[in-house]
Order: C-alpha cells, then sequence, then structure tokens
C-alpha cells in the first residue's frame, strides 16, 4: 500500500459509521477521512483507572467514577418539570443520581439490587452529593478500571442525534482495529523523530485517545504538538527564505553626514543600549541586497519613533527616499512634528500629507516626492494613492501596522520596481510565541528599555465605593495644572449592559469638575470634529479628555497626568495597557486608576491586579495571552492566526515552538531544495539533523502538500 494510503480512506467505510453519521461528522465537526478522525482528539481525559468512595467526594471533584447500588427511585414533577432521583449507595454512603430526560426508558433500565458503575460530575445539593443524567453501566468484577477516557468536541447537533464522547472513542477503537492501519508510516522524517526524541506516530496517535496513564499522554501531546507546530514554522520560514531569494533589495551601504551629523550634534538625548542593538540589527539587513522586513517592538515611550527616523537618515545617506506611515492623521501629525524638528538643521526636507492636506499643498508635495526634492513625507491613508509617486523610495516605516489591511500595506510595495524595505512597528507587545507565528517571517527587533528618567504609572484598582477618593485625586492633579483622561466602555447606554457610557460620563465630569474645559472623543464622530476635539485637549485648551478607546494610539499629551478607565473589567489586559501609556509621557508622577464593580469573578480579578503589578508590556501580553488565548489578543485579531491549532497552545507552548521552529530551520538548512523549488542535492545535512534521505524529503513535500495546498500564502504579508 502507498505511503498511509489508509489515511485518505472516506469515513463511512468504517464500521459504525455509514453514510448518513458520515455526512453528519462532515458537517459537524469537518470528519471526512480516516486521518480526520485520528487527529480529531480529545480536548481533556478523565481518569477512570480507579473507583472513589462517596466519602471522598468534594464540590471541586472531577468527574469521577464509583461502583456500588441504587437502593431506590423517585418521581416528581410533571411534564417539563419532571425529574427522577436514584439513591445510590457505595455500601458506605449514599448519593443521589438526577435525570431530566428519557425518564421513562431510564427508569425501565435501571434496577435496585444490581451493581452499577456510575460515572459523572458530583455537586452537593441540600445535603447530599448528586450526579445529573450520570454514565451508568453494569459492574463486572472481573473487569478492571478502564483507565483514561477522551473527552471529545462535540455540537448540540451530534447531541440530539446520540453521538457522546463514548461513541467516538468506540469509532476510534474501530479504527484503529481496521487492518489497513496495523502500519502507519511516518509524518515526520525519521531523522527528526530521533533527533528530537519524539513518540513515533502511530503509538502518540493511540495515546492521544487511549493513554494508559498521565505520563504516556504527556508524551504523546508532546509529539503531536511539535508536529504540529513544525510544519507551519517550516511554511512560513520555506516561503521567507523564497521571497529573500526572489526578491531583491536597496543595498544601504554607507553612514554618512545625515546620520553621523545627527548622531554627533543634533540627537536631543542619549540612545539607550536596546535603541543601539535594533540600529545594529536594522543596518545589518540593508545592506546586504536583500528586502528588510522587521517588525520593530516597543513600549510605549520606548524610543520607537526615533530608531525609525535615523532609519529613515540611512535612506537619506544613501540617496533614497522614505516614507512614515501612520493609522490616524493626530499621529501622523505628531510624528511629523518631530521629525521636522529633526531634519531642519539638516537640511532635510520632510512634509506631512494627510486626508486634509488642501490641494494647492498636495500638488507641492506630489511635486516634490517625484523630483526628489522632498526627502521624506509623514502620512496617512492618502499616502497609498495612484497619484503618489517616488523618484527613488528607499524605505517604508510602518506604525502601528495592524491597523493596515494587507492589501493597503501591499500598495507600498507598488511605489518602486525595487520594493523597498520595510520595518513595521507596534506599540502592542507581542508575546515571543505569537510573533513566531503570526510575524514568522519577519526579523523581530525589541527595544525592551525605557529612557532613563521615566517614572512608572501607578496603577490602582478602584470600585464605586471609592469614587470620592478618585475624585480628590483627579481635582488635586488639575489644580497642580495637569490634564486628565477618563476613558468609558461605551458611547451610549445601553439597557442589556449594566455599563458606564461615555455619553453619561460626560455629563457626570462636567458637573463633577465645573469650570474646568472638557473634550470628548469617540468613534462614530465625524473625522474632523475627532480631529478638532483631540486638538483642544492636546493644545492644552481643554483640560479633561472624556472618551472611548479611540486614543489608546497616537494621543501624545506629556501633561496628562491621571488616566481613569471605567469598566476596567471589559477590557483586555493589552488594551489596558495601551491605554496606560497615554500618561506617564512627561517628568511628572502619573496614575492609572482602574474602575470597577467590586464583585467580579476571579479570572477578572486576577487580570486587573496583574496591571497594578507591572508595567512591563511584554509580561502583560503574555498574561493576557495564557488567560485569554491568542485569538482575543488585541492587534492580533485583525491580522489573525491564518492556520488552525488542534493541540498546540500558543500561549503555554512556547519552548516546543522554539524547538520546532529550530527543527525546520535545520530542516531548510539541509534541503534548500524545499524552498528553491528545484532539485539541488539529493540529500542533505545539518547540525542537530543528520543526512536527510529522499523518504524523508518525500516525507516533507507530502506534509506540507497535505496541509497548506489549499491555505493562502499569508507568510508573505509584511
Amino acid at each position: 500500500m502507498a505511503y498511509n494510503e489508509a489515511f485518505d480512506i472516506p469515513l463511512n467505510f468504517l464500521k459504525g459509521v455509514g453514510e448518513a453519521r458520515a455526512k453528519l461528522f462532515g458537517s459537524e465537526l469537518e470528519i471526512h477521512t480516516f486521518r480526520d478522525l485520528l487527529y480529531n482528539f480529545p480536548f481533556r481525559h478523565i481518569d477512570r483507572s480507579r473507583f472513589y468512595h462517596i466519602s471522598e467526594l468534594t464540590n471541586d471533584a472531577p468527574m469521577l467514577q464509583i461502583a456500588g447500588r441504587f437502593i431506590g427511585f423517585s418521581e416528581e414533577g410533571e411534564g417539563a418539570k419532571q425529574r427522577l432521583t436514584g439513591t445510590f449507595s457505595d455500601g458506605r454512603q449514599v448519593m443521589q443520581c438526577v435525570w431530566f430526560r428519557n425518564i421513562k426508558s431510564i427508569r425501565e433500565m435501571y434496577r435496585t439490587g444490581v451493581d452499577y458503575v456510575i460515572f459523572g460530575k458530583p455537586t452537593y445539593y441540600y445535603g447530599y452529593y448528586s450526579m445529573a443524567h450520570p454514565e451508568v453501566e453494569v459492574y463486572d468484577p472481573q473487569k478492571p478500571p478502564s483507565g483514561w477516557r477522551g473527552v471529545y468536541n462535540l455540537t448540540e447537533t451530534l447531541r440530539k442525534r446520540g453521538v457522546t464522547s463514548r461513541l467516538m472513542q468506540t469509532l476510534v477503537a474501530n479504527l484503529f482495529e481496521n487492518r489497513r492501519l496495523a502500519v502507519l508510516d511516518e509524518v515526520l522524517p525519521a531523522e527528526i523523530v530521533s533527533a528530537y526524541r519524539l513518540m513515533p506516530l502511530r503509538e502518540a496517535l493511540y495515546a492521544m485517545h487511549f493513554p494508559s496513564d498521565a505520563v504516556q499522554l504527556q508524551r504523546a501531546t508532546e509529539r503531536m504538538k511539535f508536529e504540529e507546530l513544525f510544519y507551519i514554522e517550516l511554511h512560513i520560514l520555506r516561503y521567507a527564505r523564497q521571497r529573500n531569494l526572489s526578491i531583491q533589495g536597496h543595498v544601504f551601504g554607507r553612514i554618512g553626514r545625515y546620520f553621523n551629523d545627527f548622531y554627533a550634534n543634533q540627537i536631543p538625548f542619549e540612545l539607550t543600549g536596546a535603541q543601539k542593538r535594533v540600529l545594529r540589527e536594522i543596518r545589518g539587513d540593508m545592506r546586504t541586497g536583500r528586502q528588510m522586513n522587521r517588525l520593530l517592538q516597543g513600549d510605549v515611550g520606548s524610543g520607537k519613533t526615533m530608531v525609525a527616523f535615523m532609519t529613515m537618515l540611512m535612506a537619506a545617506d544613501n540617496g533614497f527616499q522614505a516614507v512614515l506611515m501612520a493609522p490616524t492623521e493626530i499621529l501622523a501629525t505628531q510624528h511629523y512634528a518631530s521629525l521636522e524638528s529633526w531634519c531642519a538643521p539638516l537640511g532635510l526636507e520632510v512634509r506631512l500629507l494627510t486626508g486634509s492636506t488642501g490641494a494647492a499643498a498636495r500638488r507641492e508635495i506630489d511635486e516634490g516626492l517625484r523630483s526628489g526634492a522632498v526627502n521624506f513625507v509623514v502620512g496617512t491613508h492618502a499616502l497609498l494613492e495612484d497619484r503618489v509617486t517616488f523618484a527613488r523610495l528607499g524605505l517604508a516605516v510602518i506604525d502601528e501596522q495592524h491597523r493596515f489591511g494587507v492589501v493597503q500595506r501591499a500598495r507600498i510595495w507598488a511605489k518602486n520596481t525595487t520594493p523597498p524595505h520595510v520595518l513595521v512597528m507596534t506599540a502592542t507587545p507581542i508575546p515571543r510565541t505569537l510573533a513566531m507565528t503570526v510575524y514568522g517571517d519577519l526579523e523581530v527587533s525589541v527595544i525592551d528599555e525605557l529612557p532613563p528618567g521615566r517614572k512608572p504609572v501607578e496603577t490602582m484598582l478602584r470600585y464605586s465605593d471609592n469614587r470620592m477618593s478618585v475624585n480628590r485625586l483627579v481635582a488635586q492633579q488639575l489644580r497642580e495644572g495637569r490634564q486628565i483622561y477618563f476613558v468609558y466602555p461605551l458611547i451610549r447606554e445601553n439597557e442589556k449592559l449594566n455599563l458606564q457610557s461615555l455619553e453619561e460620563g460626560y455629563r457626570v465630569v462636567c458637573d463633577t469638575f465645573r469650570n474646568i474645559p472638557v473634550s470628548f472623543v469617540h468613534g462614530q464622530m465625524k473625522p474632523d470634529e475627532k480631529d478638532h476635539q483631540m486638538q483642544l485637549f492636546v493644545t492644552g485648551q481643554t483640560r479633561i479628555m472624556v472618551a472611548t478607546t479611540v486614543i489608546e494610539v497616537g494621543v501624545n499629551v506629556p501633561n496628562a497626568s491621571v488616566m481613569v478607565i471605567e469598566n476596567a473589567e471589559r477590557f483586555g489586559l493589552s488594551q489596558l495597557h495601551q491605554l496606560r501609556g497615554r500618561v506617564g509621557r512627561g517628568a511628572d508622577k502619573s496614575y492609572c486608576i482602574l474602575m470597577s464593580k467590586a464583585n467580579m469573578a476571579a479570572t477578572t480579578r486576577k487580570r486587573l491586579t496583574i496591571m497594578t503589578e507591572t508595567t512591563d508590556g511584554f509580561l502583560i501580553s503574555e498574561a493576557d495571552m495564557r488567560l485569554r488565548g491568542p485569538g482575543d489578543m488585541e492587534g492580533t485579531q485583525q491580522s489573525g492566526l491564518a492556520f488552525s491549532l488542534k493541540v498546540a497552545d500558543l500561549a503555554r507552548d512556547g519552548q516546543i515552538l522554539a524547538r520546532a521552529r529550530e527543527a525546520a530551520r535545520q530542516v531548510l538548512d539541509a534541503a534548500p531544495q524545499l524552498y528553491r523549488g528545484g532539485v539541488v542535492p539529493e540529500t542533505g545535512n545539518c547540525a542537530g539533523v543528520p543526512t536527510l534521505t529522499p523518504e524523508s524529503l518525500g516525507i516533507l513535500e507530502r506534509e506540507l502538500r497535505y496541509r497548506f495546498a489549499h491555505k493562502v500564502d499569508w507568510s508573505q504579508i509584511s
């Protein structure tokens, strides 16, 4: 039989399935073949290797099994309120089993005086432990406890059609008994399995469904996580290498007078060690003749804009123009103000191009960019218009890049025959494991050091009965000449949600702090009015800003010293950290006050407590991903994870991901034909992985085709 030919057998050929059930599994779970069922792993396992006594039960006990007898049954209620209760004894104590459905058949099925095993989740209720709708089977003293049992994800439609976790396990058992699966060829090269000491495929698949103990399950899970992450990383890295081979870049071979003059005479503050390190990494990229694609991560206030500007100076020193694109007009304007002050002493021309730029100014800027008279341009989406062309564009810096669509970002490439170097920046700290996948084809630089003298923002968790003390702090800061933010989760009141709204908050703030001018901003305002309100606050004409989260990026007011976030429990950690970054930008002590309800869930309290304990954005982003999962991370929802993970967890499997990525690098070093497309050597070797045989190369090519043949090549996105 050909390589794992049985993988592709339609599910209806499996004992216990048939045409109707196969269609149901296909529509509900996307399980169509033997392979799909094998790789449909339980989401958790239950230990059925022992029997418990009722005296051992606790309110937080997991699902478990107890051996004993029913000593009586009683029925109560009628119709939809009917209930059957069975009193069950283990010979020492009694508990209750309760059914609300199928009462007639259950009453006929179970008898008193017969030995049974009941299985379910115990709860304590009115002085007794009880199980609702337990699994019940006749006790066989010759049969030992059944060991570990998997619990599978099921839809409501499947449950209504009689599909249970127990049935799923029976079908998988039938699959392993099928003679066509007696032998399973590896889907990883033997060299990888050996070098990384992985459990063999068939053994691992069996243990994922039928583990003998916790140790075997852990080994099998690690094997399957490695396999999943290895192919994702191999897919990302092969396209990254392919792109590096096929896409040429401008050579920035010299550091000249602009960079040296600025660094020696004009720079307004001493660079941190992290900024210097990142500049060296960027410099190394841009003199290779390959297009740079680098992600620059840095916490709020870490000096990303300075690094971006000095990178733009490298472009100018080599005779190229540079563009800095920001998602909002106010952020673009702030970048422009900084760059203009730095460019003037150097004799470099920098212009601002946004949707508000007048027609005459636009014509002048367009002509300057075409002729090369304009060295740098800062702007918004207006830069993407076809009319904007360059004499010699060499560098594109994209700030808060997740706020630009893929097609929009790609249009920057079209401004030159040879695409510009690309530096994308984000102040949303991205956990390392997420950066290795979502941005796996980009080189990542991190500014993990704040400039000296910056005071950490003091963060406090407060409740409604602390409102007076919060208002006193705000009033004191206003008397000292500072400015204040109030952030709300909603624009207007919603009867279904018991949350503070901006409209009501605006009235309360104006009433509480009378004679203090107040701005208000939300996402449904017209852009001109929103920018006007923001400018009033930026220039100090208003002292308080009442807003929704539209101010989380792009408002730089060093005089703002207090951020009050209403219903803070409604925000993710990364979003709270971004909001907090709006204060603490000056020399004065600053405060972030998280207002929340006192009776919150334990996980919510844990999230908010993390905010009060650290200002490290990377620690916060890791905690946020552990608590919320990668798909909900602020900033990644937009770009999305372009793959689904069946068993690995980016929040917890960083070490496995690092090993899988290293293995993928080694394989590509040993087998460049995987990304070059042609036949290079038939075999190859590298450190850590022995020579790859033709059989191993065939496995890699087949698995890559199977896993990614119909998926978008998302690794090409800059």
